[in-house]
């Protein structure tokens, strides 16, 4: 009768182990994987900032043409300025 007994316990022994043992290999496994992003997060944030740096400097840039061109267009001409028509002179002088 003590066979059966240690058997089973045994078998309880061996499942509770197991699931244990398991959790735990899937808790370390978590705690690595995040050890590893959050050491990639600073680079990942200087990298997202150095992106918005640039897009941010070229909309500017971009700005500042189109600003540009509207105020040239605003103050320049429209097209040839008119010729003054030369005036006939006064001549004193006999035919």
């Amino acid at each position: 009768m003590e066979r059966p007994l240690i058997a089973v316990l045994l078998l309880v022994g061996l499942i509770i182990g197991t699931g244990v043992g398991s959790a735990y290999a899937r808790a370390r496994r978590g705690w690595t994987d995040y050890q590893a992003a959050k050491k990639t997060v600073p680079g990942a944030r200087r990298t997202a900032w150095l992106l918005i740096r640039v897009v941010t400097t070229k909309v500017g840039v971009i700005a500042l043409l189109l600003v540009g061109a509207v105020a040239y267009a605003a103050v320049g001409s429209d097209g040839e300025p008119e010729r003054a028509e030369p005036s006939p002179s006064a001549t004193t002088a006999p035919r």
